[in-house]
């Protein structure tokens, strides 16, 4: 894909969700992965992935080259915490472009916050993470995560040619391992990856998608 699709384009929502039933699973079991608690939230969903990327993730941080592991942030998201974040972004671009109708707040805010309705997060399908050293230490991606549109002047996008020869080269490192393991990413969040939800099945030319809106406790 070469153009940039938002998560608020049509075309997402229309994918139909085949839901497959696969469980949510806590990525600190093991402790396979570096988990960061900067996301945690209070019900401590934030660890938590369909089983299906986290066998993805390991896969994907099998191809490192040593002394590199994946650093992850945040996985799950619950449906109301999603509906939060979204409307608060969309409030602080309306509040800064009144001149802006509805339809272009919520194209704008997909770009940072994905819809609600369609977010892959609140499926257990998409991970926000970035690469760290051997000592949980984080390399140079060019922004810090969750870097808005806004405040990076665009560097958040993951292609963005306002960043260093440095962090070019680690973020191509992060996307090929991620690719390999079958994972897709959204191309305005460097470290948002995603496997199984309607934008990774709109972006791989798959019908359907596997995985739909989750209740955390419905894993139990």
């Amino acid at each position: 894909m070469t153009e940039i699709v938002l998560m608020s384009d049509p075309r997402v929502a229309a994918i139909p969700v085949t839901e497959c039933g696969e469980r949510l699973v806590d990525v600190r079991i093991g402790d396979s992965l570096l988990v960061d608690a900067r996301k945690q939230d209070p019900a401590d969903a934030f660890a938590y992935l369909r089983e299906g990327v986290l066998d993805r993730l390991l896969e994907a941080q099998a191809l490192l080259p040593r002394g590199l592991r994946l650093l992850f942030v945040e996985g799950y998201r619950p449906p109301a915490l999603q509906r939060k974040y979204f409307e608060e972004y969309a409030d602080q671009l309306r509040t800064g472009n009144p001149e802006w109708q509805a339809e272009e707040i919520h194209s704008a805010a997909s770009r940072y916050v994905s819809p609600p309705e369609i977010a892959p997060h609140s499926a257990g399908a998409a991970v926000d993470l970035t690469l760290a050293d051997a000592g949980g230490r984080e390399l140079n991606l060019g922004t810090r995560m969750n870097a808005d549109p806004e405040e990076s002047a665009g560097a958040c996008y993951t292609d963005a040619l306002n960043i260093s020869e440095e962090a070019r080269a680690n973020r191509k490192l992060l996307g090929s391992v991620l690719t390999v393991a079958g994972l897709v990413n959204y191309p305005t969040e460097w470290w948002h990856w995603s496997f199984g939800d309607r934008y990774w099945a709109m972006v791989t030319g798959e019908a359907a998608a596997l995985y739909g809106p989750k209740e955390i406790n419905s894993h139990l």
